[in-house]
């Protein structure tokens, strides 16, 4: 699988080569992060919450989008410096915010399945120390049928979510 990422990046990187030598101008990459995922399946803005205090599981939050016609579904996820890992959402029931597990979570052809602070995230237990701010680790994502995910994540502090840095550039770039 990893050899196919590397033909996928070095066949736009030629695509990209030729439109430049033949005088038209390339389109800005999508912020597609480089990982090794079944054809069709692509993530973006992966980034990991580590805990605010040892021994506290860290986060892993991403946009996971499937881009074929058919239904894939996620079965496991594993973060790459933690015991373990779960998929969990946050939810409410009787006025109770409560994470819950999902055991299997479909992702339907042409859908995009947002990872976020307060939503859907891989929740990973047990983190290490060798993942520290500003570093990456890799989270794989398994689906029913075999097929993996796996897609590098930057780690950030506890409480500081990388999107609303990114608002703040843009923010600034108005004025």
């Amino acid at each position: 699988m990893k050899s196919m990422s590397v033909f996928r990046v070095l066949a736009a990187a030629g695509l990209t080569a030729t439109l430049a030598a033949c005088g038209g101008e390339a389109e800005a990459p999508v912020e597609e992060v480089a990982g090794d995922c079944p054809p069709g399946i692509t993530v973006t803005e992966g980034w990991l919450a580590l805990p605010a205090v040892g021994g506290n599981p860290g986060a892993a939050y991403f946009s996971l989008t499937n881009g074929t016609d058919e239904q894939v579904t996620i079965r496991t996820a594993s973060v790459l410096g933690a015991e373990s890992a779960m998929i969990h959402e946050t939810a409410t029931w009787s006025n109770e915010t409560d994470m819950q597990e999902l055991f299997t979570l479909p992702v339907m052809g042409g859908e995009t399945l947002v990872f976020e602070p307060g939503g859907k995230h891989v929740m990973a237990m047990g983190m290490g120390g060798g993942v520290e701010p500003g570093g990456e680790t890799e989270v794989t994502l398994t689906f029913v049928g075999g097929d993996k995910c796996s897609f590098p994540v930057t780690a950030h502090p506890a409480g500081e979510d990388p999107r609303e840095a990114i608002s703040e550039d843009a923010a600034m770039k108005v004025e």
